[in-house]
């Protein structure tokens, strides 16, 4: 059963020196991860009709710096999730966050980028006003979806066309503040109606792929 996220695991994310941090990571927040996992692999598998695996961050790359939020991320390849459309749910110091996307090592996100070009409005549409945008997943700022107009949309698709090292992904964000106060019930029911319309872009998406394929 998920528990939820508490202040201890926030706190984290301050603790210095890669070892130590990793070593809370592993007894704090990567069992939480491992159910969240267990738990939405059918939920996103039944929406998507696609078998779907999770993929628990190991930050196996890290030889120094420690990292800043950590996450477990769902897509239909059983062997890793970098270089395909995928969905996550992670937790940085200061929020927790749900979302879909694709990050710059993604093989099919001209597709991707094609597809918000040519569907900005159906997708301004689906993304609901409290979602968010975000550019850069190593970073924890985002742009709030009620700021993001059409063109805004399609600009973020020619970029994935265009720049090598583009990405993005479209999700919730959650506040530590709020998120300490939510049960594991409310997070999970939090994550599932965040997921919900995001799969109608992983349908599209995938559909955009083959278009374009």
């Amino acid at each position: 059963m998920f528990n939820g996220f508490d202040e201890a695991d926030f706190d984290v994310f301050f603790i210095p020196g890669l070892e130590p941090r990793m070593t809370a990571i592993r007894a704090r927040i990567q069992p939480k991860l491992a159910v969240l996992g267990d738990y939405f692999v059918p939920f996103l598998s039944e929406r998507l009709q696609s078998s779907m695996y999770a993929h628990v961050a190991k930050h196996a790359r890290r030889t120094v710096n420690p990292p800043s939020d950590t996450w477990v991320a769902f897509s239909a390849n059983s062997r890793g999730y970098k270089q395909h459309p995928h969905f996550q749910i992670g937790i940085w110091p200061t929020h927790v966050f749900a979302a879909f996307g694709y990050i710059y090592e993604a093989k099919d996100k001209v597709a991707f980028g094609h597809y918000l070009q040519a569907q900005a409005s159906e997708i301004q549409r689906i993304v609901p006003d409290d979602f968010i945008y975000i550019p850069d997943h190593t970073q924890p700022s985002s742009i709030p979806a009620a700021q993001v107009a059409d063109r805004e949309i399609a600009a973020f698709g020619e970029r994935l066309v265009q720049v090598k090292k583009a990405e993005l992904l479209i999700g919730r964000r959650l506040d530590k503040e709020l998120a300490i106060t939510h049960s594991g019930a409310q997070l999970v029911e939090w994550v599932e109606s965040t997921f919900t319309p995001l799969c109608k872009l992983w349908i599209e998406a995938s559909r955009a792929q083959v278009s374009h394929g």
